[in-house]
């Protein structure tokens, strides 16, 4: 983890607000993620984005979009949560399609299953209308250094 990001990552973790610390993500602004802290929990809304459409004629969110803003999403969550010394990896990522994600505000929040000292398992669900009719699920491995343990 460079200074640069470590010190940007206690600033966001201090203060709760995580912007400055998605802008050092390209993909993250490519497609305009963004993060707010609820509590305990993290939600991630991608914005509705012409540029972010798959499927002109419906409209519909490409279905890669809607990957990697939940892949990114996990990868976050982790990186607040765990107190991991480095940036998650991704080992795998299986995601459900459940149906099309529509022209407008996409939502995802994520919980971690499982974390070891080398490995964290989170699930992660996007939606767009209410939480209860997710638009896809989605089960991620992530390899993160050792867990500093109080």
């Amino acid at each position: 983890m460079t200074h640069r990001f470590k010190t940007r990552l206690e600033q966001a973790l201090d203060r709760g607000n995580y912007d400055a610390l998605l802008e050092l993500v390209p993909y993250a602004r490519l497609i305009g993620i963004e993060c707010t802290r609820l509590g305990d929990e993290l939600l991630f809304r991608l914005p509705a984005s012409k540029d972010n459409i798959g499927n002109p004629i419906l409209p519909a969110l490409h279905g890669g979009v809607i990957a990697g803003f939940m892949e990114l999403a996990a990868a976050m969550h982790l990186l607040v949560f765990t107190g991991a010394p480095g940036l998650p990896k991704i080992i795998d990522f299986s995601l459900d399609y459940l149906r099309a994600g529509q022209f407008r505000d996409t939502y995802a929040k994520c919980q971690v299953w499982r974390q070891g000292r080398r490995v964290a398992n989170v699930s992660i669900t996007a939606w767009q209308s209410t939480a209860a009719e997710p638009i896809a699920t989605a089960r991620a491995h992530f390899k993160i250094g050792e867990v500093s343990r109080p």
